[in-house]
């Protein structure tokens, strides 16, 4: 068990890390309070982003504005002035009236007359003050509406800033004693028409159900509060929006006879004032517009939005506001810690890590507050910004922790592979062990050209000196095309395009660092000719296939590297080939599918093939790449005087024995027509022995050639290249072609 489950510890240790560090954390700063404002900052914008719905029509609202009371002469209005409004609002016969007007004093004249409507209006209800704060006072109701139990409680909860999201049902006098709100008083009025009446919840006994709709009462840390005031019977505000959302009349429209003579038959009427000289505005979600100024709302709107909430819930089965309990959201905390982590750490290796980390972090962000949105929409308050701190937090945590833990094992393991294989290595334990998978790689083979005979001619010094010098040149292009070098073989290079990392252009990379490598020998051979070393010559063969990667070898010593058939092909190919040339199989051609300049065609025959395999010189590549090789226009020249030679064909890098006598009839800098008493095999290398009278030593006269066409099919002329010639043989060979 154990065995199994270290493997995945370790592939994902730093997410063990890091999430449960954040999640910490992000609920440590959450029961502190300090993202408190941010959330109902959030919840503010959900009320604005909100859809508007539609005008509660059973609600209509008597506004005193500025107009309004210049017209009365004084403020407050006399009670023979209300009375007579009363009067007028009754004959319309609501459901029920609010009056949202302090009337513990008398304000004469008309007493009496307020006194008789006040008796004989059972449906009226007034409004009492019971709370003190630091800048306002307990307002008593009116007397005889007291008496009659015709009062509610106007009181309205208010937040930390100052702004009202939460509304009363009931208020605690005392330990015994309890009043109902005014709106919930005006909404129960309401609703006893409709045979509706308050009881305790089926499945809460401490709730209030109307209908369709049960109340659970607000706790201190419900959505994004923490530890607020939660005394009395609170609720959170749903609010339907703004003044616009109710039937809205003046009060000077109500007392000149200017409103429809049923605008209020049936309805709950409430009566208040918005101008702001009165001074019942309130600051509410809809104050956080961040595009106006903040406006107020006043508090006759806010009564309104509770009465229609309630009467919503009850009739019309419209969600209230509900809170998922304080764990599930310290699991949804975790939840998008995990996701934040999970994001980056799968993004770890990518190339563009960085960008496509922050690109991934704010979409999956985006979808965090956009699923939010809908929730609410639905009726939930899911806090938004916990979770975004977690999720980004998680991120952040992530990124410092592979930034940290590469950059130190990448150090040490960088000196010996290249990156590839260190972040295959540093993925998971499992990249250590032996073993391998299919995949379709494209393999690179290069190898010097006579560089044997050069290690013969120089110091061991002296060609360490030139192998430094080829290999770092050609690791710099290697690496610019994101090639893995597998293995350096003396001087040859062993590259693998498509493992560890599989990439869809990987032909067409391997291509183009070839053709990058040819070009680069050039700088080569100038460095070396500026401190007196040989001039080098490379050959490459490129093929693609499906082969097993993995790490080969044993316990005490592995290798990553890839094996197979195509493997082989790679290897073949590259044998065909002489200094400066790339062959590249029908396979890379295809899976490439790019521009590519083809200067030869061949059909061979490879050892341990079955079928003939064609294959094609590579003089450039067009697309994004735009590398080409220079054109090697130089042609043969003839001879006046045949150069006989004495030549043996090589099978692999051993002499077959047999020695044959020809001649060179033509010459280039290259290389030279041989003239032979019989055919060769195309591809075949020649070990040939200069016989003619110069200053060379006997080693000097040995030259290797490779046979690349026959120049005639009845004859046996065949273009030669030469693979390896001491430096005098070829200075003796230029005098001999340029006489």
């Amino acid at each position: 068990m154990w065995a199994k489950l270290k493997p995945q510890i370790w592939q994902w240790r730093s997410i063990l890390f890091a999430v449960p560090n954040i999640t910490v954390l992000v609920i440590a700063l959450r029961l502190t309070g300090l993202l408190q404002l941010l959330e109902l900052a959030a919840l503010d914008q959900f009320f604005l982003l909100r859809p508007p719905e539609p005008v509660d029509t059973r609600i209509v609202i008597v506004d005193i504005n500025e107009a309004d009371i210049r017209k009365q002469g004084q403020w407050p209005m006399s009670d023979g002035s209300l009375a007579s409004l009363l009067n007028k609002i009754k004959q319309q016969q609501p459901r029920a009236i609010g009056l949202d007007i302090y009337r513990d004093l008398p304000v004469n004249p008309g007493h009496q007359e307020l006194l008789k409507v006040f008796e004989s209006t059972p449906n009226l209800i007034g409004v009492q003050k019971v709370s003190h704060t630091i800048d306002s006072s307990a307002v008593d109701a009116s007397p005889m509406l007291k008496q009659r139990q015709q009062i509610g409680a106007n009181d309205l909860p208010l937040d930390g800033d100052g702004k009202i999201r939460r509304g009363l049902l009931y208020l605690n006098l005392n330990k015994e004693e309890t009043l109902e709100s005014f709106g919930l008083k005006l909404a129960l009025l309401y609703l006893k028409a409709e045979g509706i009446i308050d009881h305790p919840a089926t499945n809460n006994p401490n709730y209030l159900q109307l209908g369709h709709g049960v109340f659970p009462t607000f706790e201190a840390n419900d959505g994004g509060y923490v530890r607020a005031n939660a005394g009395s019977y609170q609720v959170l505000l749903n609010y339907r929006g703004r003044i616009e959302q109710f039937t809205r009349v003046s009060l000077a429209n109500v007392q000149e006879d200017r409103i429809p003579t049923d605008l209020m038959r049936g309805k709950v009427v409430l009566i208040g004032a918005t101008a702001e000289s009165l001074k019942d505005l309130f600051y509410t979600p809809y104050s956080s517009n961040i595009f106006t100024s903040p406006e107020r709302m006043a508090g006759v709107t806010i009564h309104a939005n509770l009465i229609s909430q309630i009467l919503s819930a009850a009739l019309d089965s419209r969600p209230l506001i509900k809170c998922l309990p304080e764990q599930l959201e310290w699991l949804l905390i975790l939840g998008w810690s995990i996701i934040g982590a999970t994001l980056c750490w799968l993004q770890r290796h990518n190339n563009k890590h960085k960008n496509l980390m922050v690109v991934s972090v704010f979409l999956t962000g985006g979808c965090l507050v956009g699923a939010s949105f809908v929730a609410f929409l639905a009726g939930w308050w899911i806090p938004v910004v916990p979770s975004l701190l977690a999720l980004g937090g998680a991120a952040i945590a992530i990124t410092q922790y592979i930034a940290q833990s590469a950059t130190e094992m990448r150090k040490t393991l960088g000196r010996y592979l290249t990156d590839e294989i260190v972040a295959n290595i540093l993925e998971t334990p499992s990249g250590l062990k032996l073993g391998g998978e299919r995949k379709k790689v494209t393999v690179l083979v290069s190898d010097l050209r006579g560089f044997s005979a050069i290690s013969e001619q120089f110091p061991p010094e002296q060609v360490v000196k030139v192998l430094n010098l080829y290999l770092g040149a050609m690791t710099d292009v290697i690496n610019q095309y994101k090639g893995t070098i597998s293995d350096f073989m003396g001087d040859g290079i062993f590259v693998m395009f498509g493992a560890p990392i599989n990439r869809k252009d990987d032909s067409q990379r391997a291509i183009a660092c070839a053709v990058g490598m040819q070009l680069a020998m050039q700088q080569v051979n100038e460095q070396n000719q500026q401190m007196n070393l040989p001039i080098l010559e490379m050959g490459i063969g490129i093929n693609t296939g499906e082969v097993v990667a993995g790490n080969i070898g044993s316990q005490k010593r592995a290798q990553y590297t890839v094996i197979g058939s195509h493997v082989n092909l790679a290897a073949r190919i590259e044998s065909y080939t002489v200094g400066g040339q790339i062959l590249i199989s029908e396979n890379t051609r295809k899976d490439a599918n790019i521009d590519l300049h083809i200067a030869g065609k061949q059909q061979i025959e490879p050892k341990g093939m079955k079928d003939p395999v064609t294959i094609y010189q590579i003089s450039g590549i067009g697309g994004e790449y735009n590398l080409f090789l220079p054109q090697d226009n130089e042609a043969i020249i003839s001879l006046n005087q045949e150069v006989p030679v004495e030549y043996t064909v090589l099978q692999g890098k051993h002499v077959l024995g047999t020695e044959f006598q020809g001649e060179f009839v033509g010459l280039s800098e290259k290389g030279a027509q041989l003239r032979v008493p019989h055919s060769l095999k195309l591809f075949s290398n020649l070990k040939l022995k200069l016989l003619i009278e110069a200053e060379l030593t006997t080693e000097e006269k040995y030259l290797y050639a490779k046979v690349v066409k026959q120049f005639d099919v009845e004859g046996h002329d065949f273009l030669i290249l030469f693979t390896a010639i001491s430096p005098k043989a070829r200075a003796v060979l230029s005098t001999i072609r340029n006489s």
